[in-house]
């Protein structure tokens, strides 16, 4: 009996300290966290300002001539596809035999359906010449600005540039070749939705 009463309290004084020898650990861990140190920082920060003028990339804020001369052909050429495509679609609204606009002496003898599709074909090549006459305005507006020297700025960064596009506060050269009427860079554009 002795025995197996030793074994149990050998058996718990074991225990004991084995959990005291685990909580001493811990401790220990918890201190090394604690005391550890970061390391020093001992790279410099350059400040802006010690770059001198001469040495900084100088952002163009205007297209030379010979760019502006490029958009502009860009625009005439836009310019002669939209009037010839005017011409068309007003051509189709008038009558080659009596030069009267079509619908305006409608017959009827041709069936009703037929009139509705007709209609339906004049409005359409209404809509086509208004929408036409609109893009021809705008080509006008750039052909202006190019005369003026301010093609090609974007007109939300031409008073503040927004430093949004590599460019600021010029548009950039491929979108201009795309919408040559343009008057905003993608990101300025972006932002008005």
């Amino acid at each position: 009996m002795k025995k197996t009463k030793t074994k149990k309290k050998n058996t718990g004084r074991i225990l004991k300290e084995r959990t005291k020898q685990k909580k001493l650990i811990k401790k220990s861990q918890a201190k090394k966290i604690i005391n550890k140190k970061k390391p020093k920082v001992t790279s410099k920060i350059v400040p802006r300002t010690s770059i001198k003028p001469s040495q900084q990339k100088k952002k163009k804020t205007k297209y030379t001539t010979a760019e502006l001369k490029h958009f502009k052909d860009i625009l005439l050429k836009e310019r002669d596809a939209i009037i010839a495509s005017a011409r068309a679609n007003m051509q189709s609204l008038v009558d080659d035999e009596s030069g009267e606009y079509v619908g305006d002496n409608l017959t009827y003898a041709s069936h009703m359906a037929e009139q509705g599709t007709d209609e339906m074909e004049r409005e359409k090549n209404y809509l086509f010449v208004q929408r036409d006459e609109k893009y021809l305005g705008y080509i006008q507006q750039a052909l202006a600005r190019i005369d003026q020297g301010t093609y090609g700025i974007c007109i939300d960064c031409i008073e503040e540039p927004k430093n949004l596009c590599d460019t600021c506060p010029l548009i950039p050269k491929e979108r201009l070749e795309l919408v040559p009427i343009t008057q905003h860079c993608i990101e300025c554009k972006k932002l008005r939705g």
